[in-house]
């Protein structure tokens, strides 16, 4: 905001909140107050269930590869940092570093369950085109000209984290438009591209980025720019409450299929969830795409997690399955974070990029348990 509209943030702020909590549109999503305090478990390094050096290693390079961008200076981080630095590059000596500096805290629920809900996402390829034609009709938009971002901690200090969206009417600060009134209305926003389907819009928002492959063979490079501040709510969920999938049955593959045999439902479908996602266009590399620590995430050991619960760029410990069953206990490097990642035992599996990826994404609903390994010289988050 411009520094002549500071005066009215506060006064503006405590109408709109006022506002949301009457008409119940959410915008804040849980109140701060509701929110349960995660359980930090202290553990012995004999608790945690092992695993093959290789994932020890690659698990650790995951989290050492932000050290050098964006850790170094972090209060917490940056003294562990300075000293992973000269780990070798093996899984013995990393071994030996983690127990040494880091102590194991297993994460539990406010009921005290250590199991939560572990789910895959990936970067999706969907053809596409920048210009719009017969085939290509739904745009992915940037982030729109009237779209507002209210840091809430400027204001209150309470609120460390929170953004209030929304844009002016007059000198009133109103809620942003729904997902069905930016798809009903458009925005005034630049277009980078325009898809076949509108089900590729939803995958690639709820993903938060992509590339989208034009005729010529080369691809569009996206990411999470902003969102228009309405809560998310998946369109699985929908669909259950709908009796039109068991719970079970909810996977990306199964939404997909269903909107291909309910083409005339499919915007009832999409307005189930009022949030929208606006993309920024990014440099055209072979790296892997960048979370919300702004550093590459690599496939298999970089999750999105609650920031409320985990600090970003915490090093953790995982243990879950793969879809078909398959064991996955490693290190991994809390690098991002979702809307729909909330609570205490919750993290989101990066799977890298295309097909084979989305595949093990898009099936990914397991149970799983986590641990946060925290320097041993530093209070537990929030204490």
């Amino acid at each position: 905001m411009t520094d002549s509209s500071r005066h009215w943030t506060r006064p503006l702020l405590a109408t709109l909140c006022f506002a949301t909590l009457l008409s119940g549109c959410g915008l804040f999503g849980k109140k701060p107050e509701e929110a349960q305090a995660p359980t930090y478990s202290k553990a012995d390094w004999s608790d945690l269930p092992q695993t093959a050096d290789t994932d020890v290693l690659q698990g650790f390079s995951a989290w050492r590869s932000a050290c050098a961008v964006r850790l170094k200076k972090d209060d917490i981080w940056a003294a562990t940092c300075a000293e992973a630095a000269s780990v070798p590059a093996s899984a013995p000596a990393i071994r030996q570093f983690m127990q040494a500096r880091l102590q194991p805290y297993q994460l539990r629920s406010g009921e005290g369950s250590r199991n939560g809900l572990i789910t895959g996402y990936y970067e999706p390829v969907y053809r596409g085109s920048q210009q719009r034609d017969a085939t290509h009709t739904v745009p992915v938009y940037g982030v729109p000209k009237d779209l507002i971002t209210v840091a809430l901690d400027s204001v209150y200090p309470e609120l460390k984290g929170k953004r209030l969206r929304g844009k002016l009417e007059g000198n009133t600060l109103v809620p942003y438009a729904d997902a069905a009134g930016i798809r009903r209305d458009g925005v005034n926003a630049p277009v980078l591209a325009w898809l076949p389907d509108p089900m590729d819009l939803q995958f690639l928002q709820i993903q938060g980025s992509g590339r989208v492959e034009l005729a010529s063979g080369r691809q569009l490079r996206l990411g999470y720019a902003d969102q228009n501040g309405r809560p998310y709510k998946p369109v699985g969920r929908w669909l259950v409450e709908q009796g039109e999938l068991s719970k079970e049955e909810v996977s990306m593959a199964r939404i997909r299929d269903w909107a291909r045999a309910h083409p005339q439902r499919v915007d009832e479908l999409l307005a189930s969830n009022p949030s929208y996602v606006f993309f920024s266009q990014r440099p055209d590399s072979n790296e892997a795409p960048r979370g919300s620590l702004n550093v590459p995430l690599t496939p298999g050991y970089s999750v999105a997690i609650d920031r409320k619960v985990i600090p970003l760029g915490s090093l953790m410990w995982l243990s879950t399955t793969r879809p078909d069953g398959a064991p996955v206990v490693r290190p991994v490097a809390a690098q991002d974070t979702g809307g729909a990642i909330v609570g205490e035992v919750r993290a989101d599996l990066f799977w890298g990029t295309g097909d084979a990826a989305g595949e093990l994404a898009g099936h990914m609903k397991q149970d799983g348990q986590l641990w946060l390994l925290w320097p041993k010289d530093k209070s537990l988050p929030g204490a």
